[in-house]
């Protein structure tokens, strides 16, 4: 039975996708209503017009043009791959899709289906997270930070389930708070739940409500997390450490997106987006039978990892100097400073701990110190003896020892400033009077490196000018 083109319209008409169908000689026989949206025009300009003209400037159009026929509609095409265009609408403004094709039989008029979809707004954003070393209470400006920006962004633009995995420590509730305050609910309530630290009978009645009399002490009927979330998101965390009974009635409200209090018959219709977070290998658990496998596929539609901070030790000055500044005004020390051969402690150790533990050790040397520099012997004993032992013995990852590091009290007499002075002549000496190796060994930037050197006179013989 061949397929009605009236009919086509009439369901591709309620498709968010837009959608172009062409016959053999690749002219369009029909479009959507979403695709006219998208390319800014009327659907009878584009009925019958090629369809490489539509989308000139495109790979896929320079490809059909040059061959004269769409290799989409050959018998061993490559279906439904996916590219992502640029075109520009007749407003002058500019369209960012991502474009795929399926093809249909040889015996339909219709022989190929073009699909769009707009990610405009999504390309903004990823335009703007790498261009960003912060969003929402997350901070970096290592590639990995930057993708994982870029994929917190384009999540956020959906309503899909995510699924947060990441060692203890780095940061997985930030993660998620990033994705409520960037999505369509940044307005509506964000509730978290620690399945962790909740018993199974107390966790059932947070997350789905109870009625009165339900059990000893229900005096009266309280809802649930899931309700109070309604509108919003509502973040599952440690969602690994829930018992096999709650498992299947999460996996329930996934799919039927209602909720039935303890006690009750009577379902309850909640609209919530539905975020999980966990330090464990969830596909372990499940291989093992400890976790629903059905449960853990409708939790990582979308999944996110967050990254440990061995993984982006770049990121370690900038996070060590945001949390200083948050330390020293929490105890009123006034500015403190980290010293140079201090930041190469911190860049050569593994942080087992992650962000957590960069925290507390920072706050560890702050209580320790007197002045207004952190120095290598306030931090704790285990970083001193850890980092030092990488760096002497060049294990993989470690900041190379391109400066000395010394573990004695001689730094605590100078001022600041003669500190910084002898440690630039020295890191000048290492690097053989490279200004742009001895800015990277001190942990500035090249420009604050030349206003310490003029600062302290040591551009004696350079122009200055």
């Amino acid at each position: 039975m061949g397929i009605s083109l009236s009919y086509l319209d009439m369901l591709l008409d309620n498709l968010e996708e837009g959608v172009l169908l062409l016959d053999k000689d690749r002219k369009v026989l029909s479009i959507n209503q979403s695709a006219t949206s998208m390319l800014g025009q009327e659907s009878e300009s584009i009925v019958s017009s090629l369809c490489p003209s539509i989308f000139r400037g495109s790979a896929c159009a320079r490809e059909c043009e040059s061959r004269g026929y769409c290799s989409l509609m050959q018998p061993k095409a490559q279906a439904n791959k996916v590219q992502s265009i640029a075109i520009k609408r007749p407003d002058g403004s500019l369209l960012s899709l991502r474009m795929w094709a399926m093809s249909f039989p040889p015996e339909e008029e219709a022989r190929c289906a073009v699909i769009l979809r707009d990610c405009t707004r999504e390309k903004e954003l990823e335009d703007e997270a790498s261009e960003r070393l912060r969003l929402g209470g997350l901070i970096g400006r290592s590639n990995v930070m930057r993708e994982l920006f870029q994929h917190i962004l384009r999540a956020a633009a959906s309503e899909a389930t995510v699924l947060i995995s990441g060692e203890s420590g780095t940061g997985k509730e930030l993660v998620a708070r990033a994705l409520h305050e960037n999505s369509s609910r940044a307005n509506g309530p964000y509730i978290r739940v620690h399945c962790a630290a909740l018993a199974e009978t107390l966790l059932e009645s947070e997350l789905f409500g109870h009625a009165r009399g339900a059990f000893t002490g229900a005096t009266s009927a309280r809802a649930g997390r899931f309700e109070a979330a309604d509108g919003g998101t509502l973040l599952l965390d440690e969602i690994g450490e829930i018992s096999p009974s709650i498992q299947v009635k999460l996996l329930r409200v996934l799919q039927e997106r209602e909720v039935e209090r303890l006690g009750e018959n009577q379902p309850r219709k909640v609209d919530v987006r539905i975020l999980a977070a966990t330090h464990k290998d969830l596909s372990a658990m499940v291989e093992a039978g400890e976790f629903r496998a059905d449960l853990y596929y409708r939790l990582r539609v979308l999944p996110l990892r967050t990254p440990a901070l061995r993984e982006r030790r770049e990121d370690i000055s900038l996070l060590a100097s945001q949390q200083l500044g948050n330390l020293s005004a929490r105890y009123n020390r006034g500015e403190v400073k980290l010293a140079w051969n201090t930041l190469e402690l911190l860049e050569s150790y593994d942080w087992p701990g992650n962000v957590r533990e960069l925290v507390n050790a920072l706050e560890y040397a702050l209580v320790h110190s007197e002045g207004s520099t952190i120095l290598p012997h306030h931090l704790p004993p285990e970083i001193q003896d850890i980092a030092a032992r990488q760096m002497s013995t060049g294990k993989e990852g470690a900041t190379p020892q391109a400066i000395p590091i010394r573990f004695t009290n001689y730094y605590q007499a100078p001022p600041a400033a003669t500190d910084e002075k002898a440690a630039i002549e020295n890191a000048l000496r290492q690097t053989g009077g490279n200004k742009a190796a001895a800015a990277k060994a001190l942990g500035m930037s090249r420009t604050t490196l030349w206003k310490r050197l003029k600062e302290y006179g040591l551009l004696a013989g350079e122009d200055t000018a």
